[in-house]
């Protein structure tokens, strides 16, 4: 239990409770992320996605946007241990860069160590409140350790920003009947 609680804190963080400046990195996509929450449909909302992810991963550096992509290009044929090792000098070298965080993140929960994975989706969500990858990844893990209240706090934030996102709908009315109970 100790271990999730620096994910409680992160979701506090994410739900709106201040902190400090946005980083460079994420003002350009502010406008994009007002145009995904407000998306017609997931096509669209998709689009909209790929531009926000695309201006989160750029770190201001060609060598650290190096380190970032081959850690993600090694998780994309599962070599956990070189994307850990990239990543980890991505963090290293950037604390202040959420992206790298966040695939840090990733990488961490893919060898099974959700405790680092939870420390690295905090620090995600400190530099970027907004990042909806991050808080998908804490509602996986919330569901994963049998938080359901959390896990669709996690979920339903998600889906503030993201409202066409179909995996994060299914994971909100798979956890409603033990979240909400049952209606009269």
């Amino acid at each position: 239990m100790r271990k999730y609680k620096s994910a409680v804190a992160a979701f506090i963080l994410a739900s709106g409770v201040a902190v400090g400046p946005v980083l460079a990195q994420d003002e350009p996509a502010r406008d994009l992320m007002q145009d995904l929450a407000q998306a017609e449909d997931a096509r669209a909302a998709d689009r909209l996605e790929r531009q926000v992810r695309q201006e989160w991963s750029k770190s201001g550096s060609a060598t650290l946007d190096l380190l970032l992509k081959r850690g993600q290009d090694a998780l994309d044929v599962d070599n956990v241990a070189a994307a850990l090792e990239h990543l980890t000098a991505l963090t290293d070298h950037a604390p202040d860069f959420a992206e790298g965080w966040h695939a840090l993140a990733l990488a961490y929960f893919r060898a099974e160590m959700v405790g680092p994975a939870v420390d690295a989706l905090e620090r995600t969500l400190a530099l970027n409140p907004d990042h909806f990858g991050a808080m998908r990844g804490l509602g996986a893990i919330f569901e994963q350790v049998d938080k359901p209240h959390l896990a669709y706090d996690a979920y339903s934030r998600v889906l503030s920003l993201r409202p066409h996102d179909s995996d994060v709908i299914d994971a909100l009315e798979r956890l409603d009947l033990q979240v909400n109970g049952q209606t009269l």
